[in-house]
């Protein structure tokens, strides 16, 4: 490894993320403009689906370098052209790096998962450049696929990506995972790699401090029609299979205090389905909202009660998902329905600022959803809002990753 200048570092981030800026909100855009304010230089590698009609292009915005790469339609998608795709992205991306990037090197690789094909580039980038190679491993495929039947264990397409996804962390340098549970699950089922290479380096955002009055409070829950006089259980982000959301609709059934009011806000996969439903059953306690814009979720989030996350309970893969950090910021206390293996529920357990439920288990949500009603949810929300600045802030993650470069500066 060569001697670097950890001041000024020319940085590649690998994602399957549509990214046309940093200066948005979110779990890559605020950790790249962490590094892009800390005076490094940053070259983003980024999907452009062809539902887009973009072609592949390379563009400067703010400051940074954007490499645009068409690829297959791979979000929200066919589970046949979402598999393509991704076995697609790996040549597609490697060669929209040797002609757009063929003169720039670079220090850092920093990538995700999904996907766990960019094996190949990242191998091309750390022989040509000797650059560190980071992966910050958001989920983890195929074995979660497996979990909900997409993909059955022991085929040919299993062992195909199993063989991924071992190549993957090999020829990472660092692997930066959500929580306790992921580092003993990947050491458990990969006892190859070396535990000095992994740590926690979870999602992170850049916080912003959000305080509406009681006024604007009332005038955005008008505004979308909400009752003024009821606690808010919110459920927001993606809504896809891996989220388990029938337990959320069950959950409606079931809790009729009329002291909480259910908001399903987002899109995906089931909104389709979640829609068909509230269209049938039409519940007096709660409301479906189609996805909206950052700064629209945001402010109708601040004037909600508590957060509510879900995960499918056939999950055998710690999953860690990163809505949590939006309920944290905005001070919620939260209640975590989700399979047996991950932590976060644990963790948010311990830090006062919530409960968790195995998911499927309706007596057991009932009786949190009553229990924590009578809490005192700002003090709940303060302790939540606490555990996001102590673990799961930008500064955080960027010194995890620098420390890591330190023996080569």
């Amino acid at each position: 490894m060569v001697r670097r200048n950890l001041n000024i570092m020319n940085i590649l981030f690998l994602t399957l993320v549509e990214i046309d800026t940093i200066d948005e909100r979110g779990i890559f855009e605020d950790l790249l403009r962490k590094f892009k304010n800390e005076g490094h230089d940053l070259t983003v590698v980024t999907s452009k689906e062809r539902r887009t009609g973009i072609k592949t292009n390379l563009k400067i915005s703010d400051g940074v370098t954007l490499l645009q790469v068409k690829t297959l339609n791979i979000q929200k998608n066919s589970i046949l052209e979402k598999g393509i795709g991704i076995l697609a992205v790996e040549f597609q991306y490697l060669k929209a790096v040797k002609k757009y990037l063929n003169i720039k090197k670079f220090d850092l690789i920093l990538y995700t998962t999904p996907p766990i094909t960019f094996v190949k580039v990242i191998n091309y980038i750390k022989r040509r450049d000797n650059a560190y190679a980071y992966l910050l491993l958001k989920d983890i495929f195929p074995q979660n696929a497996v979990d909900l039947n997409f993909i059955k264990k022991d085929t040919f397409i299993h062992k195909y990506f199993r063989k991924k996804e071992k190549a993957l962390y090999e020829i990472s340098d660092t692997i930066g995972c959500m929580s306790p549970a992921n580092i003993n699950y990947l050491l458990k089922n990969n006892p190859e790699l070396d535990a000095k290479n992994i740590e926690i380096n979870p999602n992170v955002i850049e916080p912003i401090h959000f305080n509406p009055s009681l006024i604007q409070k009332e005038e955005i829950r008008v505004k979308y029609q909400l009752p003024l006089d009821k606690k808010i259980l919110v459920y927001g982000g993606n809504l896809g299979k891996p989220q388990g959301l029938s337990f959320l609709l069950e959950s409606i059934l079931t809790i009729k205090n009329e002291k909480c009011f259910f908001l399903i806000v987002g899109s995906g996969t089931e909104y389709s389905r979640i829609n068909e439903w509230f269209i049938e059953n039409q519940p007096k306690n709660a409301m479906l909202i189609s996805k909206l814009s950052k700064k629209e979720y945001d402010q109708l989030l601040s004037t909600c009660d508590i957060g509510l996350l879900f995960l499918d309970n056939r999950f055998t893969i710690p999953n860690f998902p990163s809505r949590l950090l939006s309920y944290l910021e905005m001070k919620l206390p939260i209640i975590a329905a989700t399979d047996a293996f991950t932590d976060i529920g644990t963790i948010i357990e311990e830090h006062n600022c919530g409960y968790k439920v195995l998911a499927g288990d309706k007596a057991d949500m009932k009786e949190k959803v009553e229990s924590l009603l009578q809490q005192n949810l700002e003090e709940m929300g303060e302790n939540a809002y606490n555990l996001l600045i102590n673990n799961y802030t930008v500064e955080i993650s960027y010194q995890k990753i620098i420390e890591k470069l330190k023996p080569y500066s």
